[in-house]
């Protein structure tokens, strides 16, 4: 069974260029890597308070549900070690207070959407995040190779808006 994980990517303009918050994964699971915010949802714990509370511990950013924007999900299959198996619930968010600052397990960084640090990134980002930050919305499919690392395959299948906006209800 695929565990369940959410991401939310932060979006802001600066001097007329559009730029997302991704971070430096400094422990655990894709140490190293540039990353999105968030993580696993806990027991009795929705998407919606699970991507708040991370997008909180991990980068002193405060986020409100009701600004949440639902962009899709993306499974990720490890064939080689099933146990790494995501179902991943991606948001979007505008509109947040505070002031990003570095965690025990994140340093963030904001990155122009045009120019994102892909070489430093998990191999898939490039298949499924571009697409969600110029408003694609539904739902991808990533499998790994046998390295854990590497893409397989990668598909997407487009979503209906108002059904995606109502199954991550609050």
């Amino acid at each position: 069974m695929s565990a369940p994980v959410t991401l939310c990517f932060l979006l802001r303009t600066n001097d007329g260029h559009e730029q997302v918050l991704l971070g430096l994964k400094k422990t655990g699971f894709g140490a190293g890597k540039i990353v999105g915010i968030g993580g696993h949802v806990e027991q009795g714990e929705s998407v919606v308070e699970a991507i708040c509370r991370e997008v909180a511990e991990e980068s002193s950013l405060t986020v409100e549900a009701m600004d949440l924007i639902p962009a899709g999900t993306v499974e990720f299959v490890f064939p080689a070690q099933p146990a790494l198996d995501m179902f991943t619930t991606v948001f979007l968010c505008r509109r947040f207070s505070g002031v990003a600052t570095e965690s025990d397990e994140i340093a963030p960084q904001w990155h122009d959407v045009e120019q994102l640090p892909h070489e430093a990134m998990w191999a898939d980002a490039v298949h499924w995040l571009p697409e969600f930050l110029t408003g694609w919305r539904g739902h991808w499919r990533v499998v790994l190779n046998d390295d854990n690392e590497t893409v397989a395959s990668s598909t997407r299948t487009p979503a209906n808006v108002p059904s995606l906006v109502e199954n991550f209800g609050s």
